[in-house]
């Protein structure tokens, strides 16, 4: 890979229904392993995602897995791609993540977004008995946590009394989650660093919306220069083919996110028999899909890596590979790193 690219992780720690090594028995687990090959590998960032009441993705408590991978990585920083906000109060987060960087100073990144994570029943559930935060609340909720982080919370606050222990001089590097022209300006205006999701909605996932993001970061007079990151769904693989149905399993489990069914990550064999049987509306969906994927050999994963970092104007690309088979999605992150 080309030094001038940063290439990050971002794991949602797929469940891989038949993985037989009993070391490896949960998504969990997988997470771990593939971090601890990850830093060996020289990926710069470890990221994992927040899911709740899924099949398919089994990482609820992203402050968790956090703990356990930078317990067993020594280079890379670790962080949450993201915490879902709107389920939790700022300060135990502000909390949380102010003793992870206590305890591995200069590595921890605490990745916010405003979506659920989860269908209305787990966003019911996990704020029982308060009702779901209203969106409206998510800028104000976003704007405190930075606060509390950076111990700035304004004299008048009504928290501004609060203690956040253990002191010390480190601080999470904060980082705001989007996938669409949403979250770019409040990022700016609250001086966070932008994530931006492309692997969840390519078609709407623009240049501008980083320059846009920019204008919020100047016109709130910030100083230093705005950090922006590129999320893409890659699989990569010795051949074309073999990439492309290993992309298979994402993509079908995207369309049927589409229509709101949430079965186990089918593998590649399945999907293709499914294929067959697709209309001409759904085999047009399912390409569609693949297009908006990095999907090929390491050459031509890294072409294309380097062509979208130009295009956003980006040194650091993160990585999320879904997969049926855990070896393949290990292999595709091997063969991406050493291209």
């Amino acid at each position: 890979m080309s030094t001038d690219i940063k290439l990050t992780v971002l794991d949602q720690s797929p469940v891989h229904p038949h993985e037989s090594n009993p070391q490896l028995a949960n998504a969990g687990q997988m997470s771990i392993d593939l971090a601890r090959a990850c830093d060996a590998l020289g990926y710069h960032r470890y990221w994992v995602a927040e899911h709740h009441n899924s099949p398919q993705f089994a990482g609820p408590s992203p402050e968790i897995l956090i703990t356990a991978i930078a317990s067993v990585t020594q280079r890379m920083r670790v962080g949450s791609g993201g915490v879902m906000l709107s389920h939790y109060s700022p300060y135990k987060v502000a909390e949380v993540f102010n003793m992870l960087a206590a305890l591995f100073p200069g590595r921890i990144d605490l990745g916010i977004g405003r979506a659920p994570g989860g269908d209305a029943l787990a966003s019911s559930a996990l704020v029982w008995p308060h009702p779901p935060q209203q969106a409206s609340q998510y800028p104000a909720q976003a704007a405190t946590l930075k606060a509390l982080l950076e111990k700035s919370i304004p004299s008048d606050h009504p928290w501004a009394g609060l203690h956040i222990s253990p002191e010390h001089d480190d601080t999470a590097q904060f980082w705001m989650l989007g996938s669409s022209g949403g979250s770019a300006e409040l990022a700016g205006q609250i001086g966070a660093s932008l994530a931006l999701a492309r692997f969840i909605s390519p078609d709407h996932c623009t240049p501008d919306i980083f320059n846009a993001y920019e204008r919020g970061w100047q016109a709130a007079g910030h100083n230093g220069t705005p950090h922006r990151l590129l999320a893409i769904g890659a699989f990569c693989a010795d051949t074309q083919q073999d990439a492309e149905l290993l992309a298979s399993t994402a993509i079908y489990r995207k369309m049927m996110t589409q229509v709101g069914e949430k079965d186990d990550l089918l593998a590649p064999e399945e999907v293709m028999n499914r294929r067959r049987q697709f209309s001409t509306s759904q085999e047009a969906q399912y390409l569609h899909i693949l297009d908006g994927y990095t999907v090929g050999t390491p050459d031509q994963c890294l072409s294309e890596i380097q062509e979208l970092a130009g295009a956003f104007g980006t040194d650091e690309i993160a990585v999320v590979t879904v997969t049926h088979d855990y070896s393949a999605r290990q292999q595709s992150y091997r063969l991406l790193r050493e291209s």
